[in-house]
Order: C-alpha cells, then structure tokens, then sequence
C-alpha cells in the first residue's frame, strides 16, 4: 500500500486524544504474572515491575472486534489502513513500585501518528504516553511506539522477519533460557485480555499474517528482560528501561535472555534459537 493512500492529515488528527482507565493490583494478577514469567516471590507478593500492562486492559464487546482480534480502529488509536499492527517498543521511566491492592489509574495521551517508508514498504508509527499513577503519585510515565505493517493474505512475512539462518554469535556476562511455548504465549494474553490473534490462533498467523509460528508478545519479551536485569542488580529496580523489537520471535523453540555491563547500564536482548536478536534493550539504575 503507497504512503499516498494515507491520509495523514486525517490520522493526525488523533494527536492530543486521551483516555483514562483503571484497575486495581489483585493478588491473583500478580501470582499468576509471577507463574507465568517464572520471575519473583509468591510468597512476598513482589509485584512484577511491568505488572501494569496487566491492568485496565481494552474490554469491548466481542461485536466491536476488528478481524485480527484487537478492538476495531478508529476508537482511541487513528484508523490505521494497514492489516499488521505489533508493539515496537518503548521507554519506561520507573518512580515507584506497584502494589497488591493498589488502585491503578492510567492517564493515555496520542504524542505522534508518522509515516515512513521501510524495507518492507509502507510503515505507520503511533506513538502513545502513558502516566500510570496509584494514591502515592506517578509511578510510571510510559511511552509506547505501535507499528502499522503493509501485508497480503496468504504471503509469507518479508523474508527478514522470518529467517533461520545462524547469526554471528553476540557475546553476553549473562545470559538464561526460556521455552517459546504456546502455553506461555496463552497465559500471558489471558492475563492482559489480548485479543490478537498473532499470539494464539496458528492458522491465522499463517493463512492471513504470513507468519510461519505464533509470535511472542513484545511487552512479555520487555517484562522478562526487565526482570532479568533487576536480578543482575540484587533486585534493584531499574530506574529506566529503554526497548525496541528489531525481530519477530516465533514459538516452538527457547529463546534467550541476555546482558552486558555498559558503564553503569546494562544492554539487554532476546535472542531466537538461531541467534538472531528480536529485541533489544538497555536499563539504568
């Protein structure tokens, strides 16, 4: 689909909307978040720190679905005229540590609607700030960057995206195995009420998406590499967390959890049993 088929001045339009939602910190979201990412106490309770992406999800009537599972377009995020839509990344600023029984509120705002043209051709980026607050103030000021992919029913994914061929291997001090299993995949969509098909209906990924598995959450990716790098601080609490998907991440094999030192940071990634990393992160202390 040609950028000149967009009608950007439209979809700007969506700059400045806002929506607010909330929830409260159960101890049943948190034990099972805990199960899920096989990270934390439950006998403390320690709540996960990306435990917000568990709260006030979406929850439409299943009438106002869109085909690929999410809630149509055209609501809180601009009418988007390509079929791919997948979480590229983001940046986490943390002020405070969310927990059980905490009355969440989260404060969205549309900062960018852009189009660029990529390898793959057309792509539409929307940018999302989120204020995550509780009665103690900020706890989590957000921002969120949505891709929108071109994409024809039955084609495989541009070849990039899908390739299995070894990469060179990325050096990592450390680094921890985790099996891409469609359970895993599972749970995590029921715990934030994910809809999208890509993450659990293998027929779709591959008979309208191209893709050749399920794809991995991008924001389960980021939970567990923000995990992984308070463990390498003693449990510290990263004070910022900076991550972008590079690669989708398939199921039916591990993939892996890795870090370096960068000064006082750490560089983070995931990586498929191939070595390819799909993606890519850095915290601060």
């Amino acid at each position: 689909m040609a950028s000149a088929q967009f009608d950007l001045d439209h979809l700007r339009r969506w700059i400045g909307k806002t929506e607010q939602a909330s929830d409260v910190v159960t101890a049943r979201l948190v034990v099972g978040l805990i199960a899920t990412i096989g990270s934390g106490s439950r006998d403390d309770l320690e709540v996960p720190i990306a435990m917000h992406w568990c709260l006030a999800p979406p929850m439409v009537p299943m009438s106002e679905l869109g085909s690929d599972g999410h809630p149509a377009r055209g609501g809180f995020l601009p009418p988007i005229p390509l079929p791919r839509r997948m979480w590229a990344g983001g940046r986490l600023d943390i002020h405070d540590r969310l927990r059980v029984s905490d009355v969440v509120t989260r404060h969205s705002e549309i900062r960018d609607v852009t189009v660029k043209r990529g390898s793959s051709g057309t792509l539409c980026f929307v940018t999302v700030d989120h204020e995550i607050s509780t009665e103690r103030g900020v706890a989590i000021s957000e921002r969120q960057d949505i891709v929108y992919r071109p994409g024809e029913t039955g084609r495989l994914a541009a070849p990039s995206a899908v390739s299995t061929s070894p990469a060179q291997p990325r050096p990592a001090r450390w680094s921890g195995s985790v099996a891409a299993d469609p359970v895993l995949l599972f749970r995590y969509s029921a715990l934030t009420f994910n809809g999208h098909r890509i993450h659990y209906d293998r027929c779709y990924c591959r008979d309208v998406e191209g893709y050749p598995g399920l794809i991995v959450h991008g924001p389960l990716q980021a939970t567990m590499l923000l995990e992984f790098a308070a463990s390498l601080k003693g449990g510290r609490t990263p004070r910022a967390f900076d991550f972008r998907g590079v690669k989708p991440l398939f199921d039916g094999a591990d993939f892996t959890l890795n870090a370096v030192e960068d000064g006082g940071a750490l560089r983070l990634w995931t990586a498929n049993a191939d070595g390819h990393a799909t993606m890519e992160a850095s915290a601060t202390w």
